[in-house]
């Protein structure tokens, strides 16, 4: 194990104490070392090389901006193949809460969150990607054919 030593400002050490506190950690590192630990997946998932992935882009748009509902069903629709299912939650009378579940090929995938998150009038957007991979796999026994699909299944 190794010792890292880091020098942070009162108001970072304060929100860290936070964190330890509501979460029930015993000391700072064990918090610093689970906030490491999840920015490095994170990392890790936006940047792995991974040929597909199955994912949940959730944002927050703002009706009132022109066209954006429309816009924003339109990109789903141009991308069919890579849109599973989408789910939308007013918030209140001018704001909307999407999520929308995404699989596919993980470029693909990526550029489609990056567009949604890049329209105007769209706030608080975030993408959470699974690498999977497409294979042709079984685990029952039977006759099963897939004609023109693989399943999408869990990286090892």
């Amino acid at each position: 194990m190794q010792r890292i030593t880091i020098s942070v400002s009162d108001g970072f050490s304060a929100a860290l104490d936070d964190i330890r506190r509501d979460r029930g950690y015993q000391s700072r590192s064990e918090a610093v070392r689970d906030l490491v630990r999840d920015g490095i997946e994170r990392w890790r998932e936006e940047h792995a090389d991974a040929a597909f992935c199955v994912a949940n882009l959730s944002y927050v748009f703002d009706r009132r901006v022109r066209a954006l509902a429309q816009r924003l069903a339109e990109m789903q629709h141009e991308h069919h193949d890579l849109v599973a299912a989408s789910t939308a939650v007013r918030l209140d009378h001018f704001h909307t809460m999407e999520s929308v579940m995404l699989k596919g090929a993980t470029a693909a995938v990526r550029a489609f969150a990056d567009g949604v998150r890049a329209e105007r009038g769209v706030r608080s957007g975030s993408v959470n990607l699974l690498m999977v991979e497409a294979n042709d796999r079984h685990d029952h026994a039977g006759d099963h054919q897939h004609h023109g699909h693989a399943h999408l299944s869990p990286s090892l």
